[in-house]
């Protein structure tokens, strides 16, 4: 693998990076689980297999830690992320409950340029889903939850979001190989977006909790476990006080 170099129509010199194109390659990897759960990233085996330095390896490994993808142990090394099933059981319902805040908070006190925006985001939704592209599907679907945490403005939020999520980021990403979990997760942004842009709050925040546990579902599925996730509220019923 070689840092690649290109001249732009602007006749100017760009240079992909080297670690960029490891993170890539081994983040496609731990996705088709080639580089399996809890299995040892070894620096020099890396390297030699992908034709590098252990520099740029060492930066992707670093980078994919920050992503979630990967746990760098003290005196250990780095492996790849292992989330249990239990795990997932355990974590979603507390994303679906804050995520669902969000999207209450987002309803009820989003400007409509920041609705827009919200709308904008999803287009790409549209045009991934419409391609039957699932990376881009989900960095884009990423994009989206990310945007409207942001505009809740909180961040102590956005603190428990983010490991959160860190930790769901292979997870979240394999529950779109359900046939079909692409299409459902589709109309379920379209709903929320009415949602939001009809500041209907309480329903927003029902239709983000069935979200998310949909996607829960959507992994038991794959590992051929039975459909447990808790009832969430009903679009219209009285919301509990926020966290």
């Amino acid at each position: 693998m070689r840092t690649s170099t290109r001249v732009a129509r602007s006749g100017v010199l760009e240079r992909s990076s080297l670690a960029q194109q490891v993170v890539e390659r081994l983040r496609q990897q731990i996705y088709d689980r080639t580089l399996a759960p809890g299995s040892r990233l070894d620096e020099v085996e890396l390297a030699t297999q992908l034709g590098v330095s252990r520099t740029p390896v060492r930066e992707a490994l670093r980078q994919l830690a920050a992503r979630g993808l990967v746990e760098l142990r003290a005196g250990r090394g780095a492996f790849v992320t292992e989330l249990t099933l239990q795990d997932q059981r355990d974590i979603f319902p507390i994303m679906a409950r804050l995520e669902g805040w969000v999207a209450h908070e987002v309803a009820s006190h989003a400007t409509e340029a920041d609705l827009e925006h919200l709308a904008e985001l999803h287009e790409r939704l549209e045009r991934w889903a419409a391609a039957g592209d699932v990376d881009r599907y989900w960095e884009s679907n990423y994009v989206f939850h990310i945007a409207m945490q942001e505009l809740v403005g909180n961040r102590w939020l956005q603190d428990i979001l983010g490991e959160l999520r860190r930790k769901l980021n292979l997870a979240r990403h394999r529950s779109l190989k359900l046939a079909g979990r692409m299409d459902h997760s589709l109309a379920e942004h379209r709903a929320l977006l009415r949602a939001l842009r009809r500041r209907k709050a309480d329903a927003a925040d029902a239709l983000m909790q069935r979200h998310l546990l949909n996607q829960l579902d959507a992994l038991l599925l794959l590992e051929g476990q039975s459909v447990r996730t808790p009832a969430t509220p009903q679009p219209g019923r009285r919301r509990a006080a926020a966290p």
